[in-house]
């Protein structure tokens, strides 16, 4: 994976201060995540919790430390039976925001009945589904409208497993690519949510190589995450505990996982995010350590 006109490389600001968790990083300025981004070696950032929501007061921002606005994420409510007019409006509303700064994807999750972002919530006991039936089917038809809006807009929607959240483990990712679109629904491949939410990287990019729309490279610590599943702690517990890192910092194989991109014509970013307590994991080191192990690993 060498052409670097079909793959450009970002980094995630989360590494720098946490969207979850403000008191993560909550001392650490915009200037310096940017300034750090760009001196690692990166073209490009997803949206934080402190970006300016202006594109004219963002647009310059980044501009003035060599990066571009890569996409930024956007919580999804699909599956409740009322209240889509606002949902719809709200996508929109997000959606124009990406296409003034120039993005080419919108990342959506659906958050209804989340527990990602509880702290004392364990993860859900294996094989019990979150969504009905009903809620499932609501959610391909709204999603596969939505993917039509931002088609129409010159972007693409890619879906974010996570965990914590209604689409988590293997089955379920299968179950949404079955149910909706492929045309209009794209899948955001995230190495480390594959592997904590039971599923393996290399299988999953392999299955969905020419659905694959957005890619976030997130490493495990297999200690952590046995210890976790072990004692059923929360996602957020989780990250304070160092469950995830860079690529090349822990367990998963990347040589399957690049690739699959490589051999499917790849066209996009490749986004570093690996959250962690910054005042542990320094972030401007492990963003080094990362773009080092990814330009030796795909060639860019």
């Amino acid at each position: 994976m060498t052409d670097r006109m079909r793959v450009r490389l970002g980094v995630s600001p989360i590494a720098w201060s946490n969207d979850d968790m403000h008191d993560l990083g909550g001392e650490i300025p915009l200037e310096r995540c940017l300034g750090e981004a760009s001196t690692a070696g990166y073209v490009g950032v997803e949206l934080g919790h402190k970006f300016p929501r202006d594109p004219a007061v963002l647009m310059p921002l980044l501009v003035g430390h060599g990066l571009d606005l890569v996409s930024g994420w956007h919580s999804t409510f699909f599956t409740r039976e009322k209240g889509h007019d606002r949902e719809r409006a709200n996508f929109k509303s997000h959606l124009s925001f990406l296409k003034s700064m120039g993005c080419s994807v919108i990342i959506c999750a659906e958050c209804n009945r989340t527990r990602h972002s509880t702290i004392d919530a364990a993860p859900r006991e294996k094989g019990v589904p979150l969504f009905t039936d009903e809620e499932w089917a609501r959610l391909a038809t709204r999603l596969d409208e939505a993917g039509h809006v931002a088609a129409n807009a010159g972007l693409r929607l890619v879906y974010h497993h996570h965990m914590g959240t209604g689409v988590e483990s293997p089955e379920e990712i299968h179950r949404l690519m079955d149910t909706t679109d492929p045309d209009l629904v794209h899948l955001l491949g995230d190495t480390g949510h594959m592997l904590y939410g039971g599923g393996d990287p290399a299988t999953l990019f392999s299955r969905y190589a020419e659905r694959i729309g957005h890619v976030h490279l997130k490493d495990i610590r297999r200690d952590v995450l046995e210890e976790v599943k072990r004692n059923r702690l929360s996602f957020l517990a989780s990250v304070r505990m160092g469950v995830f890192t860079v690529p090349g910092d822990g367990c998963i194989d990347y040589g399957p996982v690049i690739g699959s991109l490589d051999r499917s014509g790849y066209e996009g970013w490749l986004v570093v995010e690996a959250e962690q307590d910054p005042a542990i994991a320094e972030p401007l080191a492990y963003a080094r350590k990362a773009r080092g192990f990814i330009r030796n690993k795909a060639g860019i």
